[in-house]
């Protein structure tokens, strides 16, 4: 693929990966075929529609399920690609899968979960990214926006979170350049991000500028690592974070994705990084409100040392103000990375594996087993589920439980589901909590009413108490957990999770799983 004999406007589109969207109307898919055809764009950033949560900050347009979204992706890459000037590079987050954005798709675990895995075990963690790497393939997807490489360290985290491996720096380096590692072997590419670091962030970059007040060599110790070692190993492509780091920016409060001082001097300079930099969205709304004449933000994040302006919103303008602004030498160092990275996207990515919603089950069970974590353990009380009657209760899980059912098959207990008001005087010591938290993120306390808490806060306090935890690990600190006797982190609600659960409830699989993350108990 030989890409410079285009015109100098023509390089600069090839900057320029807007947002395609899955589930856009006829007239939607008209103005992208405008932006393709028109200013000859390098590449598109898809999701899954105009109202999804990664679009939609405040929550306020309602998103319509469509059951055939992965059929639908994949004949829109193949009618956009058809009518490209030149091959499109096609991106999207898809960090534990396809199913981050698509309905219908297998769907692996977060990486909160996989941080739970042993170092040993870390070619599971290759599995998972050669996996998605083959799903991305089956519908024409070259590159995703993963892992991300941030270090958990704000248990408050409103953005990241769940999303990264953990909060320990070898343990996120590690298990990123292992997930890295099976895109690649896929054929497909992966990016780090979120430079220079967003894992200790208390404000979501989607509606506002973190600042990070860490010195320098703070961040070269902890935030950095990450990037350093996957620079090292000599990966392709770096995603820039919107977040504020006053000391890497002579003190002033501006974003890393308009930062010279962070990308040419930090991150190219003083890292050694050749690949390509990426932006994060420019539509989010830390950076998308800075500017109000369209193109200029497009400029400056360009300016910065960006190769690819993910999101873009104002290609005709932006195109135009770099044109008007930008050093031929800037230019052609950004055209000639990007031309670099499509080369090898579509050398590698040659294969259409088929699609098989099904295949990652045993591969999610085998995840299951090297990650379940009994994290507070009372050995005399939990064998007393082995010898004595107890009562079990699910909380939050709307269809059947099949923690519960696969034990049934082998313990006779009697099962209550949570309804409120819910009665604490259960007859029997010994209690088994099953708990679903209605939500993976932090916000409004992981969707857990306060009741909820109370209910398991009595209950502990006069009761035998083990709990199964299928879900975000962050969520026993905001339970009183002092009197909960046994707690063992699941980490997901899958089948396959449910079952390697019950498995452990019944003395059948041993917990070698450790908590990626601390918590206070």
């Amino acid at each position: 693929m030989n890409l410079s004999n285009l015109s100098k406007i023509e390089k600069i589109g090839q900057f320029f990966f807007p947002a395609a969207f899955i589930n856009d109307t006829d007239q939607e898919i008209k103005e992208v075929e405008k932006l393709i055809q028109d200013h000859k764009v390098g590449g598109l950033t898809f999701f899954h529609s105009r109202a999804s949560a990664a679009t939609n900050f405040e929550g306020k347009k309602k998103v319509i399920r469509n059951e055939d979204s992965a059929k639908r992706l994949a004949e829109l890459i193949t009618h956009y690609q058809n009518i490209a000037p030149t091959p499109l590079l096609i991106s999207i987050d898809a960090e534990w899968g396809l199913a981050m954005r698509v309905e219908n798709t297998p769907q692996y675990p977060y990486a909160i979960t996989l941080g739970a895995i042993p170092d040993d075990q870390s070619d599971l963690i290759t599995e998972v990214g050669k996996y998605i790497g083959n799903d991305l393939k089956s519908v024409g997807i070259h590159l995703n926006l993963a892992p991300v490489a941030d270090i958990n360290v704000n248990p408050n985290n409103p953005v990241i979170g769940y999303r990264s491996f953990g909060e320990k720096k070898e343990q996120v380096t590690l298990k990123s350049l292992a997930f890295y590692k099976g895109l690649k072997a896929s054929g497909v590419l992966g990016c780090f991000k979120h430079f220079p670091g967003h894992g200790d962030t208390a404000v979501d970059s989607h509606l506002g500028l973190p600042v990070i007040s860490k010195t320098r060599q703070e961040l070269y110790d902890e935030e950095l690592y990450p990037f350093i070692k996957a620079i090292a190993s000599g990966i392709d492509s770096i995603l820039i974070g919107h977040l504020a780091v006053p000391s890497l920016t002579k003190g002033k409060d501006i974003s890393a994705t308009l930062s010279k001082d962070i990308i040419k001097g930090v991150l190219r300079n003083e890292l050694g990084f050749e690949g390509v930099v990426i932006s994060d969205a420019l539509n989010m709304h830390s950076v998308s409100k800075l500017y109000p004449e369209k193109g200029i933000l497009e400029w400056k994040a360009f300016d910065a040392g960006n190769d690819i302006l993910c999101f873009a919103e104002h290609v005709a303008e932006g195109i135009r103000i770099i044109e008007k602004n930008a050093t031929d030498k800037q230019i052609e160092e950004s055209f000639t990375r990007i031309q670099k990275l499509k080369k090898d996207a579509f050398e590698k990515n040659i294969s259409n594996p088929t699609f098989d919603p099904e295949k990652g089950v045993s591969l999610n069970s085998n995840i299951a087993k090297a990650s379940l974590t009994h994290y507070k353990s009372d050995k005399e009380s939990f064998e007393k589920f082995d010898t004595e009657s107890f009562e079990a209760v699910v909380i939050g899980n709307s269809e059947n439980c099949t923690f519960f059912e696969e034990i049934k098959q082998y313990k006779q207990f009697n099962k209550s589901r949570y309804t409120q008001p819910f009665s604490t005087t259960i007859s029997g010591n010994n209690i088994l909590i099953a708990l679903f938290p209605p939500s993976i993120k932090p916000m409004h306390e992981f969707g857990i009413d306060p009741e909820i808490r109370q209910t398991i806060e009595k209950l502990s306090k006069t009761k035998n108490v083990t709990l199964y935890l299928f879900g975000n690990p962050y969520v026993l600190r905001i339970l009183q957990t002092k009197n909960i006797n046994n707690i063992v982190l699941v980490y997901q609600n899958f089948k396959t999770f449910q079952e390697v659960g019950a498995k452990h409830f019944l003395g059948k699989h041993k917990a070698i799983g450790l908590s990626p993350v601390q918590l206070s108990i």
